[in-house]
């Protein structure tokens, strides 16, 4: 099974709050950090996936925000 990289950026992202709540919670610190260990290294993973992700596109810096669109003057 084959995961993109959104799917790796919302594994990192519920791994790290997870350690905010933990510790705020006063979770044994073993557990706080370990997941923040594995965090760090999801993140590091899922920059990686990211940047070599095979995402085209035929936008570009003149094409504004799509949910904004500014009109071209030609």
């Amino acid at each position: 099974m084959k995961i993109n990289a959104i799917t790796y950026l919302a594994i990192t992202t519920l791994i790290l709050v997870t350690v905010a709540i933990f510790a705020a919670m006063d979770f044994p610190i073993s557990w706080v950090f370990y997941l923040t260990a594995l965090g760090e290294f999801l993140l590091i993973v899922s920059v990686y996936k990211i940047l070599h992700d095979n995402y085209t596109t035929d936008k570009t810096f003149e094409d504004f925000y799509e949910d904004h669109p500014v009109g071209r003057e030609e």
